[in-house]
């Protein structure tokens, strides 16, 4: 492409003009300053409302560019408050309008309120277009307090709140926006999937949200998205280059934020920021000011595991060295030729519903979580998956809870992939768990959260362990929207290792 291809050129305003751009927004010149042909677009042609209520030329920010970047046809955005992003899809979605003849742009916010704010925005980017464009091609016949038509282009602009029941319907969408899904009213679920219904074949979609705890459709749709082939991004507050405050002195930093400036690269004007927020949010800071994927999902008190201890291993939990299986294994210590291993299985039934069939690796001397793997597989798939990581650590011992799938699993483990190092309780292949042992496995789980959190590497593990929940018949397990299968797989790990170390000192 050449250098002056993605230059606006006044004489050259017209239908046609605008017609060639839409073919050029996602396209990555190497003389372009900025992420695409689009964000180079929106800095020519939008205006936005600054904080100080001038109205100046769109700028792209740090988030917005990482978003341009790396966006797909289906993406999940899981971010800090007040970070521009809705502005920039709100940006990104008019100029296809604007560009691409036939098209219907649909955004959703959680209220009307919200609904009416974006539209201002839009109708900001409308307001302020040059002359040429907005009174010929760009003429509108119908630009109200929902809806902008554009005859010309046969396009429309819908903006409406997540409340109107019929929101999508009768309509094929090419672009669909769902601001702030964590917080819609309702059933979102079956709000989404109707709206889904609308999408074209070829559509773009963004999901956008804070989080607002563990459990529900947007916390689901993240959790699952490496799955639906949804594009994950998440952008924590640090990336928004006005939270900032006074720089705090050096000395007087504690050991988590010590962790997170080397973790993170912060500066001490960001942690003075840090300190700022968590005063005046309190426990909530976390989640308007997310620092991470896994704790601004907050969890409320009734968790059975101890939250301080968990959410304090997830500042300094370690990224995977190594990741298999498209990322459903990870491994954070590769297998050391003089030690011991121990493989836990908890099994699922396969298939892409339900629960996961976990395993985690666990040194036998120290306790150590070393790798883990997650996955809708089962059956015969999950037994030699199981039987491969086991070899490769060592021939470790594999403990399979055989309640419901897993004396299936066993069998084909012992007869199939003739793996002879099955743990056996009572004579019996696998870990049976009963309404008596369940209490056991977990509270051994939570001790060691709380005496050596080091030993756990998995931020999914200390994810789930977040909402694993006591019910209100007195049972415990995943909160509704949750999973709790590597809470069990590693409860029942450290359970067999206990017993086996037992068993070797007599």
């Amino acid at each position: 492409m050449d250098s002056e291809e993605w230059k606006l050129k006044p004489e050259r305003l017209n239908a046609e003009e605008l017609v060639r751009f839409g073919q050029l927004l996602d396209r990555r010149p190497e003389q372009l300053h900025g992420p695409n042909v689009a964000a180079a677009l929106a800095e020519q042609l939008l205006r936005v409302r600054t904080r100080s209520g001038l109205t100046r030329p769109l700028r792209i920010n740090a988030v917005q560019q990482a978003f341009e970047k790396h966006h797909g046809q289906r993406n999940i955005v899981l971010k800090a408050r007040q970070m521009g992003l809705t502005t920039w899809v709100a940006a990104r979605f008019f100029l296809k309008t604007i560009t691409r003849p036939g098209t219907l742009t649909l955004q959703v916010a959680h209220t009307q309120q919200s609904a009416e704010e974006i539209f201002r925005i839009v109708h900001r980017f409308l307001d302020y277009l040059p002359d040429q464009l907005r009174n010929k091609c760009l003429r509108t016949s119908r630009a109200n307090v929902r809806q902008i038509v554009f005859p010309v282009f046969d396009s429309q602009y819908c903006v409406v709140s997540a409340g109107e029941r019929n929101a999508g319907r009768g309509m094929t969408v090419q672009n669909l926006h769902c601001s702030e899904l964590a917080r819609w009213p309702g059933d979102p679920a079956e709000t989404l999937a109707g709206l889904r219904a609308a999408l074209a074949v070829d559509g773009e979609e963004i999901l956008e949200s804070t989080p607002d705890g563990i459990g529900g459709c947007f916390y689901e749709e993240w959790q699952t998205a490496p799955e639906t082939g949804m594009v994950r991004h998440f952008f924590p507050w640090w990336m928004e280059h006005r939270y900032r405050a006074k720089a705090v002195a050096a000395d007087s930093l504690t050991p988590e934020e010590r962790a997170i400036i080397e973790r993170h690269h912060l500066s001490l004007a960001q942690i003075g920021y840090r300190r700022k927020m968590q005063a005046n949010f309190r426990g909530l800071a976390r989640q308007e000011f997310a620092e991470d994927p896994e704790s601004c999902f907050l969890a409320s008190g009734d968790s059975v595991f101890e939250v301080a201890a968990i959410e304090q291993r997830l500042v300094s939990a370690p990224a995977a060295l190594e990741t298999r299986h498209n990322g459903e294994l990870e491994i954070w210590l590769p297998p050391v030729h003089d030690k011991q291993y121990l493989v836990a299985v908890d099994p699922a039934g396969g298939g892409s519903e339900g629960d996961y069939s976990v395993a985690e690796v666990v040194e036998m001397e120290t306790g150590l979580q070393c790798a883990e793997f997650a996955g809708h597989v089962g059956g015969l798939e999950l037994a030699r998956l199981v039987a491969g990581i086991a070899t490769e650590y060592n021939h470790a011992c594999i403990v399979v809870e055989r309640n419901n799938h897993g004396s299936g699993v066993l069998s084909l483990i012992e007869s199939v992939c003739h793996y002879p190092g099955i743990y056996r309780q009572s004579g019996q292949m696998g870990w049976l768990t009963t309404s008596l042992s369940r209490p056991a496995v977990i509270g051994r789980l939570n001790a060691g959260l709380i005496e050596k959190p080091d030993q756990f590497m998995s931020r999914r593990l200390l994810a789930e362990c977040r909402s694993f929940v006591r019910q209100p018949d007195g049972s415990t397990g995943a909160r509704a929207g949750t999973h709790d299968d590597r809470v069990m797989a590693m409860a029942i790990g450290l359970a067999a290792r206990a017993e086996l170390l037992e068993k070797c000192r007599h």
